[in-house]
């Protein structure tokens, strides 16, 4: 049995990492409530992108000939991982870069545009990282989102890519959080008609889901021209709303992973409670045992 100074040292220490853990969680618990109003908040914004883009390649016609839209030469790859630039939230970053190693494509076929240190720092060994945008997951705003897209684009106008796709983690209610991976370019409408009919339905919200157009849609200036302007304002969107929805759930993450850590110190400061008075009782009991003996040896 351990002595009963190093018991007690050990259950202060855990005292100390408990108090730490209790404050992370309140913490977690304020910017979760910030985060989960700025993101639901601009959920709906992102899905009429959605359904305003499958209306116009609808209306425009299969035969519409644009490079948004059409298969690149280009075997290679562009993902933009989103994940936090600090742990301690769970398996929150180890899921989206899972979406990522699970074999995406191969090694060298594949460019990393990383927003957050942790993907980046465990990608990087990996794949090409061929931009750090870690600073814009602190605090996202609709020009960071900018600046990724305008870069991503370029490399995809360029032909260095042939497809993009935005891995990060979409934020469904507190506690519920789901990796998800989007195809972002080409555009494949059949893929978002059904992602928003899949939403629409998992967040009980029908209001959103996409309705038949009754009306002709009527383009000026010609669909090619408005596509030029659409889709990068597209892909911008749907990137900010990635890392409005990622900031969520980063927190409520780290808020269940640290109320989970609080409950662990406990469960961990009673047992060791336990041991400490049973210690200390046997130290009692073998000092009273000593006295008496050495009593009945004086007389």
């Amino acid at each position: 049995m351990a002595s009963i100074r190093d018991i007690k040292r050990r259950r202060q220490s855990i005292q100390s990492t408990q108090q730490i853990a209790k404050a992370m969680n309140l913490v977690a618990t304020v910017k979760l409530q910030r985060a989960k109003q700025h993101a639901e908040r601009s959920r709906v914004y992102f899905r009429s992108m959605y359904i305003t883009i499958l209306d116009v390649l609808e209306k425009a016609g299969d035969d519409l000939d644009h490079d948004f839209l059409k298969p690149r030469q280009s075997e290679k790859k562009a993902v933009i991982v989103i994940t936090s630039n600090r742990g301690l939230a769970g398996g929150y970053n180890s899921n989206v870069i899972k979406l990522v190693t699970k074999g995406i494509v191969r090694k060298n076929n594949l460019d990393i545009y990383a927003v957050g240190k942790k993907g980046r720092d465990t990608l990087k060994q990996r794949y090409n990282l061929k931009s750090d945008f870690s600073d814009c997951i602190e605090d996202p705003v609709y020009a960071d989102a900018m600046r990724i897209s305008k870069e991503v684009l370029d490399a995809y106008l360029a032909g260095e890519v042939g497809e993009i796709y935005l891995a990060y983690t979409a934020f469904v209610n507190t506690v519920v959080h789901e990796p998800t991976m989007l195809k972002l370019l080409p555009v494949d409408a059949e893929e978002h008609r059904e992602r928003i009919k899949d939403k629409a339905r998992s967040d009980k919200e029908p209001k959103l889901e996409r309705k038949p157009l009754l009306t002709p849609m009527i383009f000026e200036p010609p669909a090619e021209v408005a596509l030029d302007f659409l889709i990068p304002k597209y892909i911008t969107s749907l990137i900010y709303g990635g890392m409005v929805e990622a900031v969520a759930s980063e927190n409520g993450a780290r808020m269940q992973a640290m109320d989970a850590a609080t409950q662990n110190a406990e469960e961990m400061i009673e047992d060791l409670s336990l041991l400490y008075n049973r210690a200390r009782q046997s130290s009692i009991t073998q000092e009273l045992t000593e006295i008496i003996a050495g009593a009945n040896a004086i007389s």
